[in-house]
């Protein structure tokens, strides 16, 4: 990354956006399948939900493997020191929820047994645990709870970098556009 760099690289963008975009579809999935007209209606638009989450999963790790080994843009030096923890708390929460999210949810299908159909194309294998019914249900409720704290998160992510866009005009979300004042 060049000196001054204010930016994201592309890579780290094309991770963000794609990650971004894949949450917020599964979070509306995993709405309309509470809302469905059967239990068996349920259960289709779970499966969607589920092989979107191992593929969150799997880009997740990419990202991780992406940050780990290209330089980021320093936070703005306008920032107060709150701004600063709390901008990395949501981060590494964010890292620590669109893994653990994923893997509890495979988990808790693999306490039902049920590897996770990945689109017809083939089947994410259960892990080695067993079947405990009782198990798999309080994960999924753990993951439920999760989820909705993701959107919250994400909430507040938007929030900030509306404030440090347009408030602060310190670049915000421009940070992560290939295009705009940064």
């Amino acid at each position: 990354m060049a000196e001054g760099q204010t930016r994201y690289s592309l890579g780290a963008m094309a991770f963000h956006w794609i990650i971004a975009i894949a949450v917020i579809w599964n979070w509306r999935i995993a709405e309309n399948a509470e809302h469905a007209a059967s239990r068996e209606a349920a259960g289709a638009i779970m499966a969607d939900h589920k092989a979107l989450g191992i593929t969150i999963l799997l880009l997740t790790l990419g990202r991780l493997a992406w940050r780990l080994t290209h330089k980021v843009p320093p936070l703005p030096s306008t920032l107060a020191n709150w701004e600063r923890v709390l901008a990395r708390t949501v981060h590494v929460i964010f890292y620590v929820m669109l893994i653990g999210l994923p893997i509890g949810g495979w988990l808790a299908s693999s306490f039902y047994g049920k590897g996770i159909d990945m689109w017809g194309l083939f089947t994410w294998p259960a892990l080695p645990v067993g079947e405990n019914a009782d198990t798999g249900k309080a994960i999924f409720e753990l993951h439920g709870t999760g989820g909705s704290i993701l959107i919250y998160l994400i909430g507040l992510h938007i929030l900030g970098a509306l404030k440090h866009t347009f408030f602060d005009k310190a670049g915000g979300i421009f940070r992560m556009l290939p295009f705009g004042k940064a």
